[in-house]
C-alpha cells in the first residue's frame, strides 16, 4: 500500500455529526496500543500484536500518514480509518484503486461510529480525488465489516480464498451530481 497521491495533507479535521476526523496526536497513543493488541478488534485480521512489543515500538506519537485518520468521539481515539493506494493488491480488480480500512476499539463497536466515520472518509476522497473508485476487503465470516460494507454502498466484486478464509472484495464509487 502506498499513498493516496496528490492530496492536500493533513486536511483540516473533518467533523459529523457525533464524531471527528484528524491526524494522530501524542496524546493517542495508548489507545493505538490498545487497537493493535487487540485480540477482538484483530479477530480477522491475522490476529494482535504482543503488547509490550508495540509499547517498545511505539516510544513516541503515533506515526502519521496521508490517508490515515483517528476517528476521536469527545476528545478520545475510538478508532483508525486508513485510505492507502492498493498498489500491490492480490487481486487485480483492486489494484490502483484507493482502499478503505477501518479498525475501532470494541467499546465504540455498536454505535454507528465506524459507518459515520467512515462515509465522512469517503465524502473527504470523493472530494480530494472527484470520481476515485474505493475498494474494501474483509472476510466474509465478519459479519460486521460485510454490513458495514454494504451500509457504505460497497457493491461485491468478487469472493477468493486467502490467508485460510474466504474473502471479500466490495468496491465504491463516489456519486457525480448530473449536469444541468
Amino acid at each position: 500500500m502506498t499513498e493516496l497521491g496528490p492530496v492536500a495533507w493533513p486536511p483540516a479535521p473533518i467533523r459529523t455529526e457525533r464524531l471527528m476526523l484528524r491526524e494522530s496526536e501524542p496524546r493517542d497513543r495508548a489507545a493505538f496500543v490498545e487497537l493493535l493488541a487487540s485480540p477482538e478488534v484483530h479477530t480477522y485480521l491475522g490476529g494482535p500484536r504482543p503488547r509490550d512489543e508495540l509499547e517498545r515500538e511505539m516510544s513516541g506519537a503515533p506515526e502519521r500518514w496521508p490517508g490515515s485518520f483517528v476517528v476521536d468521539l469527545d476528545g478520545a481515539m475510538i478508532g483508525q480509518i486508513l485510505l492507502r493506494r492498493a498498489t500491490e493488491h492480490r487481486r487485480p480488480a483492486a489494484a490502483g484503486k484507493a482502499d478503505l480500512g477501518y479498525m475501532f476499539l470494541p467499546r465504540a463497536w455498536g454505535r454507528g461510529y465506524a459507518a459515520e466515520a467512515c462515509a465522512a472518509a469517503l465524502g473527504w476522497l470523493a472530494d480530494a480525488l472527484p470520481g476515485e473508485p474505493v475498494v474494501l476487503a474483509t472476510q466474509t465470516a465478519n459479519v460486521r465489516s460485510m454490513r458495514l460494507a454494504a451500509k457504505l454502498g460497497f457493491t461485491e466484486v468478487e469472493r477468493f480464498e486467502a490467508w485460510g478464509a474466504e474473502q471479500w472484495l466490495g468496491m465504491w464509487s463516489p456519486v457525480t451530481p448530473p449536469s444541468d
